[in-house]
Parts: structure tokens; C-alpha cells; sequence
């Protein structure tokens, strides 16, 4: 049986930060989100950049689905190396990523840093992603507990991301699907302060819209205070209502990051559990303490996601792949210098030397400093007994096919000198 993906998709700027750094697409084929860099070097450019890429992706994939997503990802990041190199002010920005490529029958994960997918199956919860993060490797070293972690003071420290320098490989998985199966994509700003219990229960709550709302509005409940990004699809056996169009949020669509009235700091949040729309409340002055600027995080002096994402230096390995690289440019620049060179030592010419008509070896053309070809065979015929027009045609060189019609060109005018 083939199935199909009814999806929602929502995200929100959260009620402390300024700018949404988080980018999300929801589509009958592809589910991602992206949480980009914090600070000042544009993390919604690399987030959106990123989800730009992805959303190619969003049409009947062909049978090698986790290459598809690969080569997306790839691209992806070669697509922000690219804008690192024309604007250097944006070296160190970087961004998540998990990506989830449907076929109908399957899921194709794609998955660097701290976002996340979890599969919500006959009511129990599982996370499909694992974290590259440093709490990650502690838990997985038994050293703290998934619930000590989401305290941790290093919480927010990634270890692996989309950054365009560090060129790193996803993890690359698929996940069977079955029917009523439910898919949530998310950014650490949900993922960070919702117990999966709370998450299951609303991941199963209502239609997929009224899901990824009520998540969105509960992370922010719990005390999110990040960007909240949430992808919600179920699996169903009927197609999609016709109205149903892909959905672009956060960065990537290129949404307004302040309310309009001034000084509001406003998220762009869509609705609640009585279904009604509208806005969370701006954090004010007053909740923020009269020492804080209004928009301040009251936390740590360095904001948490600066830090999370601040510039670290490249791998150590990074210089001994620029040698191997700039080894293996050299060597196939030799490769074909020596391929061009044994080419032009097959061809050869008529023209004079020292006064004698000769065969040359090489090319009949001059490069500054540098000789093409040089006397091969020196004849008996002088110059001298060629008529003008012959001299200035030798003198120009006559090309020739091979040696053996070289010779032939000498032979005709030893001929014509013996004859005179």
C-alpha cells in the first residue's frame, strides 16, 4: 500500500529572542528543519540557505532515496562555503539539520547536530535522531541521565553542524512507515523542554496542524526561550485535501521577525488550544528586571546560542587535506602537461633552418620562454634555390600530417631543385 503525508508545519520566534534563526518545509515529500547559527553571523541565512537546498528534494524521489538526500545535504553545505567565500563576515555561521525524504512506503533520514525526528507509533514515542552534541556523548557515556541533560550547563554545545568548511557526514538512515504513524521534526527549542510523555500526547492530539500548534505553544509554555520550530505529518492511506500546499516557515520564508508595534518583540504564533489566533505575549521590561534591556536573554552574560555555536577551530586533519588536495591538483596538472607534450611530439612541420629546408618536431608556435618544437631532420635543400613564393611558404612552415608527409614535402622540392 502506498501512503501519503497529511503535514503542517509552524515556527515561532519564542518570547525572548529577536530574529528567528530557525527554518522549516513541510511537503507531500519532504519534511526538514533547520536551526541555524545565533549571534551575529546570520544563523537564518544558514538555516534558510540550507532548507532552499532541501526542498528540492520535494517531488516523487527516485529508488536510491538516503543518495537523494545525501547529495541535498552535500550540496547544501557547498552552497554555504560559497557564501562564506564571497562575504568572510560570515565565516562561522552554520546550521542543523535533519531532513526526512517519503517515498510512500518509508523515510529517508538525513541528520547533523541538535534538531530532531521522533516517530510516534500506536501511542509510544521514539527518537529516530540521535544528538551530536557534547551532553549527547556524556549520557551515551553513562555519566548523566536525558533528564540531567536538559540542565546541563553545556546543553547547548554541538559538536557537529552544516558550516561549509567542516564538510561533515551526516548520519543516513531510513525508517519503515506504517499506517497512522505520526512524524515530528523539530528544533531544539521544543525538543529542549518537552518530556517526551508531553510530547506524545500532543503529537497525538487532533489534526496535524492543531499538533504542531500546541507544540509549538507548550515548548513555549515550558520556558523555551529559543526559536521553536515544529514539522508534524501522519501517515495516512487517503491522499491530502487538494488546498494542502507545501509549507515554508521560519527564515526561509522570509517572515517578518518583529511585531509591528514598537518595542513588541513578538512571535509570529498562529493559534491555541480553543482554536483561536493569535500572538504571545511580548516579554516586557518589568518581566525581564529593571537592569535588562528589553529582548535580553536573563541568563548567562554570553547568550547561550552564541556560545553554542561559537567559531571552533578547523579539524586538526584540515591542513593534511589541503596538502592531499593541492597533491592531487599537481599531479593531474602533470598528467596533462605530460599528455600535451607527447601529443606535440607526434606532429611535425616544414621550415628553415640555417639556411636549409627542415623537418621540425612539434608545434609551429611560439610561446614566451618556452620552445614547442625543435630541428628534426636537416635536408640538402637550400633555400636559396626555392622561388620567392616557396621560400615565404616554407619560411611560415608548412604543416604536415605526419613524418611520412614531411618527407614528402622535402622530396617534392629536392625534386624541383634538381630539376632546375
Amino acid at each position: 500500500m502506498t501512503f501519503h503525508l497529511h503535514y503542517s508545519a509552524i515556527s515561532d520566534v519564542g518570547r525572548v529572542r529577536r530574529d528567528n534563526q530557525d527554518s522549516g518545509y513541510a511537503g507531500p515529500w519532504l519534511l526538514t528543519v533547520c536551526d541555524g547559527v545565533g549571534g551575529a553571523v546570520r544563523g537564518d541565512l544558514a538555516s534558510s540557505t540550507a532548507v532552499q537546498q532541501l526542498r528540492k528534494l520535494d517531488q516523487p524521489p527516485a529508488d536510491d532515496l538516503l543518495g537523494q538526500v545525501a547529495g541535498a545535504i552535500h550540496r547544501a553545505d557547498d552552497r554555504i562555503a560559497e557564501l562564506v567565500e564571497e562575504d568572510p563576515a560570515l565565516s562561522g555561521t552554520s546550521t542543523t539539520l535533519t531532513v526526512a525524504l517519503f517515498d510512500g512506503e518509508k523515510l529517508a533520514m538525513g541528520h547533523l547536530g541538535d534538531s530532531r525526528a521522533y516517530l510516534l507509533r500506536e501511542g509510544e514515542i521514539s527518537q529516530l535522531t540521535q544528538d551530536h552534541t557534547f551532553v549527547q556523548t556524556l549520557i551515551d557515556e553513562g555519566r548523566i541521565t536525558e533528564e540531567e541533560s536538559r540542565t546541563h550547563p553545556h546543553r547547548n554545545l554541538i559538536l557537529k553542524a552544516l558550516d561549509g568548511i567542516r564538510h561533515e557526514e551526516p548520519d543516513l538512515f531510513e525508517v519503515p512507515l506504517q499506517l497512522g504513524d505520526r512524524v515530528l521534526v523539530c528544533s531544539d527549542g521544543a525538543s529542549g523542554v518537552l518530556s517526551p510523555e508531553r510530547m506524545a500526547d500532543i503529537l497525538g492530539s487532533g489534526t496535524p496542524d492543531f499538533a504542531a500548534v500546541e507544540l509549538v505553544r507548550a515548548s513555549l509554555e515550558a520556558g523555551s526561550t529559543d526559536n521553536v520550530t515544529c514539522v508534524v505529518a501522519e501517515v495516512s492511506g487517503t491522499e491530502p485535501d487538494a488546498t494542502l500546499q507545501p509549507l515554508l516557515v521560519g527564515a526561509a520564508a522570509d517572515l517578518p521577525r518583529r511585531a509591528p508595534l514598537a518595542g513588541a518583540g513578538r512571535g509570529l504564533f498562529r493559534g491555541h488550544r480553543s482554536g483561536d489566533t493569535g500572538e504571545i505575549e511580548p516579554v516586557t521590561d518589568v518581566e525581564l528586571g529593571e537592569d535588562i534591556p528589553a529582548g535580553a536573554i536573563p541568563a548567562d552574560p554570553i547568550d547561550p546560542e552564541a556560545a553554542r555555536y561559537a567559531p571552533r577551530p578547523p579539524s586538526q586533519h584540515t591542513g593534511l587535506r589541503r596538502l592531499l588536495a593541492a597533491l592531487v591538483l599537481l599531479g593531474l596538472a602533470w598528467i596533462a602537461l605530460a599528455v600535451a607534450w607527447s601529443w606535440s611530439q607526434q606532429q611535425f612541420y616544414v621550415a628553415e633552418h640555417d639556411g636549409r629546408v627542415t623537418i621540425f618536431r612539434g608545434l609551429n608556435a611560439d610561446l614566451p620562454g618556452i620552445e614547442l618544437s625543435h630541428p628534426y631532420e636537416t635536408t640538402d635543400v637550400e633555400m636559396a634555390a626555392l622561388s620567392d613564393i616557396e621560400g615565404e611558404q616554407v619560411r611560415e612552415g608548412l604543416e604536415a600530417d605526419n613524418l611520412a608527409d614531411a618527407h614528402t614535402i622535402v622530396d617534392n622540392y629536392a625534386a624541383r631543385q634538381a630539376s632546375g
